[in-house]
């Protein structure tokens, strides 16, 4: 189905996201793993062709609204959708503001995964 990037500073939120891919019935050709908004940004630069992001907020060097940010000012276009628990009114609007598609709430679901990001995937 193509490529995806997980960005997390924790392994093991990006081993849970990448488990939920697959059990909400994406398959990828690739799962690249970021631990950090800085990291996530080479991995997009460096890499030819990313069908999705999936990155926190809170994360050291880089956060996720900054890595947005600057993925949009490099010229990219790739879904970036937001996975924190740090969500609400006031958070998703920022992270739209930065250039994200759209927000999920940890913790989710393998069913509320796929729902969310059934559309973008199409």
């Amino acid at each position: 189905m193509g490529n995806v990037l997980i960005v997390d500073d924790s392994s093991t939120m990006r081993r849970i996201i990448s488990r939920s891919l697959t059990l909400a019935g994406f398959v990828f050709d690739t799962i690249y793993e970021a631990c950090d908004g800085i990291e996530g940004r080479n991995v997009v630069t460096s890499v030819p062709q990313l069908d999705l992001v999936l990155a926190d907020i809170n994360m050291p060097n880089m956060d996720g609204f900054e890595f947005s940010r600057e993925i949009r000012a490099l010229g990219y276009m790739v879904p970036i959708v937001i996975i924190s628990s740090e969500t609400g009114e006031e958070r998703e609007a920022e992270a739209i503001s930065a250039g994200a598609s759209f927000c999920i709430k940890k913790p989710f679901t393998h069913e509320k995964l796929h729902e969310m990001l059934s559309g973008l995937l199409s």
